[in-house]
């Protein structure tokens, strides 16, 4: 094969609400979400394997390079093989969706862009196949887009990462509460991870608004430019590119 090297935009879950559970203990939502400017690079060339370099701090979740990582599915669910050397700037872990945004590059890459296969690999690789802005729905296989809007956000990413599963688990534990600034899993994931308390007042100092949790965590977002301190500034984009 020919190399190529494939951006693989991050996502941003706006609002989220939790509106039921299936019998096989998936859960159903009803979320906003947009692409931004904050991308990973792969690289594939020929051969097979997984190399990654990570550019972030290295402080939140560790990314595992097995068989089990998103991008060794994505090509397997694609029926397709390469090596690949994934360069991480999205944090592993704070609900930025690094591992899907990889996955829909690499099913956008292989022209598989089923969206209820893409589900299948994990609830947030549907929409960052299609990209832009959009209403997700079901368990994340129903992406309807939006009219895409320009925005300038800030994010703040912990020194740690969130579970996705550990956050919905104590969701179901905590009775399925319906979060007050427009993400019901902030409940769950503040109590998975008391230290995102801290991080969400820090930053309301800063921004003299009160933050939103990016997804399950550990992301805190405002609209607007306040940069500094470990602080990222992004913009949203329009619909995800092959490459």
């Amino acid at each position: 094969m020919e190399p190529v090297s494939l951006s693989a935009p991050a996502k941003l879950t706006l609002s989220l609400r939790v509106t039921g559970v299936r019998p096989d203990g998936y859960h159903l939502i009803d979320a906003e979400m947009v692409t931004l400017d904050l991308v990973d690079t792969l690289e594939l060339s020929d051969g097979d394997g997984l190399e990654v370099v990570d550019t972030t701090s290295g402080d939140g979740l560790a990314v595992e390079v097995t068989d089990d990582n998103l991008v060794r599915r994505a090509l397997a669910l694609a029926g397709r093989r390469a090596h690949v050397r994934l360069t991480k700037r999205i944090p592993a872990g704070a609900g930025l969706g690094g591992g899907s945004a990889d996955a829909a590059a690499v099913l956008r890459w292989a022209g598989h862009t089923g969206l209820a296969a893409a589900a299948g690999l994990g609830a947030d690789v549907a929409f960052c196949v299609v990209g832009g802005r959009a209403r997700v729905l079901g368990i994340g296989e129903l992406v309807e887009p939006l009219p895409f809007v320009e925005r300038t956000l800030t994010l703040w990413t912990p020194p740690f990462g969130c579970s996705t599963p550990a956050v919905y688990r104590a969701w179901d534990d905590l009775g399925g509460p319906e979060g007050d600034h427009g993400n019901d899993l902030e409940p769950a994931a503040l109590a998975v991870e008391p230290r995102l308390a801290e991080w969400r007042d820090r930053f309301t100092e800063v921004a003299g608004t009160r933050p939103r949790l990016a997804g399950s965590g550990s992301t805190w977002f405002v609209e607007g430019a306040f940069p500094g301190d470990g602080r990222e500034v992004v913009r949203t984009t329009p619909a995800a590119q092959t490459s």
